[in-house]
């Protein structure tokens, strides 16, 4: 089975359990069709997350993003010194050591396109900065957000190509140790509408549609 095939595959299996508890009305029960070659195309700008599409399903807004993230040496989080918007809990005493964020009105699903690493989930931030309202997590990515050093009771898990990864809305999330890079495709259920229910990343261009025709 080839990376497209997968891709989509992966991305039907993340996309069910939002679009199954939806039911779509009539204007917005048409697909939305986004080839390899367009997630790909977004994935070579730069930075490391862009949204590909957000749109409306009905009874929520979905997003979909691709994630590009180089190599992260274990061991080197550090947490944020005076925040300007303090987030999260002010002490623990399990440090995962890792770097994280938590969106408080969105769920993610993961499907690791290429490359692995050690990803922690659960717990929560220590001395967290919550992101500015006018930031680009905040209005086209994840919505609200707190991002630090994640504490508590996290687990963390080698991940791989080929992966799903099911982070709900709450749950903080943040890499140990990437050795080389990982790619992955963000699945992003909106049930809240925090988010734009009609962007297209402007690298696709103005022939792109949200409702594809033939």
């Amino acid at each position: 089975m080839d990376t497209f095939t997968k891709s989509l595959l992966a991305a039907q299996i993340a996309l069910s359990g939002a679009v199954a508890v939806a039911v779509a009305q009539d204007d917005e029960s048409y697909a939305t069709y986004i080839t390899e070659e367009q997630w790909q195309m977004v994935n070579e700008l730069p930075g490391v997350d862009r949204q590909i599409v957000s749109r409306n399903i009905g009874k929520l807004n979905l997003s979909v993003g691709i994630i590009h993230r180089g190599a992260v040496e274990r061991a080197s989080g550090q947490s944020t010194s005076n925040p300007d918007r303090p987030c999260g809990v002010t002490s623990s005493n399990r440090n995962s050591n890792a770097r994280g964020i938590m969106h408080y009105d969105q769920t993610e699903t993961y499907y690791i396109t290429s490359g692995s690493g050690t990803l922690v989930t659960g717990g929560t931030i220590l001395n967290g900065n919550g992101f500015a309202t006018d930031s680009n997590v905040t209005t086209v990515l994840n919505g609200p957000s707190c991002s630090g050093v994640i504490v508590g009771d996290w687990i963390a898990k080698h991940v791989k190509e080929g992966d799903i990864i099911i982070i709900p809305a709450g749950t903080p999330h943040g890499w140990l140790e990437v050795p080389v890079h990982v790619d992955y495709l963000s699945v992003r259920p909106d049930p809240d509408r925090v988010l734009s229910d009609s962007y297209i990343n402007p690298a696709l261009g103005d022939e792109f549609k949200i409702k594809t025709e033939q």
